[in-house]
């Protein structure tokens, strides 16, 4: 099948925070907050849940103010978490985002001002710093991988190396990064791996036709996706349709020679082995797409805190 410019919408996407789901939201932010004051995963749970060190504050009738500062440079993610991580707290506390996600900060940029309770603050204070410190991370690295590919128009893709539970909003920060993201899940493409040819016998050429044949008769609905990892493999699995040929861990030599064998036939995609160091080099061949499964697993974290006023 030639290459359709229509399919642009389906084969990547940049997830949208309003996208998600906010009542998944709330049983993630609910899920957090069991594991710190309920023990949430221990088979024997304390007798007496709560945060008693914040609970001293409580009979004061105290209130606070206080700033969340970026210590570091990064890109920001993941403020929208920030109402319904206080909603699961009590609800009495609030946020007031200054910047956007996506956007670029500097050391010392205050993010957004909370208020309210200083138990219930205290108490929510480290889930809200470990939500968007671990998406700010992301997105982070995500930028430093994109800038790393220059003036190339191959566009950076995330994978499913995900942490588990966490998928749909590391996805979201790839997007707020600069990056794209990939297939959302198992369900929304037909992904033809090394190990699906393998347990399918479709190692010879007409195997392996026939398998990409079949898998675009079972779901049309649904683009096709082939991983090869030889040369010899792209003429059968164009010639089967394919809607994309990811060549994996391809050197850049074999790339040179399998790139212009897919232009206007298929859409291309390199992954296997990806790094900052690399993707200039790969950026130079120009293949549409590449993906990293470093932006989210080698994402360290971004050094957020809340500066109490």
């Amino acid at each position: 099948m030639p290459r359709d410019p229509g399919q642009t919408d389906r084969l990547i996407r940049r997830l949208r925070w309003e996208e998600l789901d906010p009542a998944w939201l709330h049983r993630l932010a609910s899920m957090a907050r069991e594991e710190d004051v309920a023990g949430a995963g221990l088979l024997a749970t304390p007798a007496r849940p709560g945060d008693p060190s914040a609970a001293l504050l409580a009979g004061l009738g105290r209130r606070a103010q206080a700033r969340l500062v970026s210590r570091g440079d990064y890109v920001l993610a993941g403020l929208g978490l920030l109402e319904p991580i206080l909603a699961v707290y009590g609800g009495a506390c609030h946020a007031r985002p200054l910047v956007a996600d996506g956007t670029a900060i500097a050391r010392g940029t205050v993010v957004a001002e909370l208020s309210g309770p200083a138990s219930e603050l205290l108490t929510a204070e480290r889930t809200l710093l470990n939500f968007l410190q671990r998406l700010t991370g992301v997105a982070t690295q995500t930028r430093t991988h994109v800038r790393a590919l220059g003036s190339s128009p191959t566009r950076l893709l995330d994978t499913r190396k995900t942490t588990p539970g966490f998928r749909m909003l590391e996805k979201y920060a790839v997007g707020q990064g600069g990056g794209y993201n990939h297939r959302l899940g198992l369900f929304d493409r037909i992904m033809v791996k090394d190990n699906h040819l393998a347990a399918g016998g479709a190692t010879a050429a007409q195997r392996l036709t026939d398998l990409v044949q079949a898998a675009r008769a079972s779901r049309p609905d649904l683009l096709v996706e082939v991983e090869v990892d030889a040369l010899a493999q792209i003429e059968p699995v164009l010639a089967a349709g394919a809607d994309i040929v990811l060549l994996d861990n391809f050197s850049l030599a074999d790339m040179r020679t399998a790139l212009p064998l897919l232009r206007g036939r298929a859409w291309s995609e390199v992954s296997g082995g990806v790094s900052l160091e690399s993707l200039p080099r790969i950026g130079e061949l120009n293949p549409d797409f590449v993906s990293c499964g470093a932006l989210t697993h080698g994402a360290a974290w971004a050094d957020l805190g809340l500066d109490w006023a």
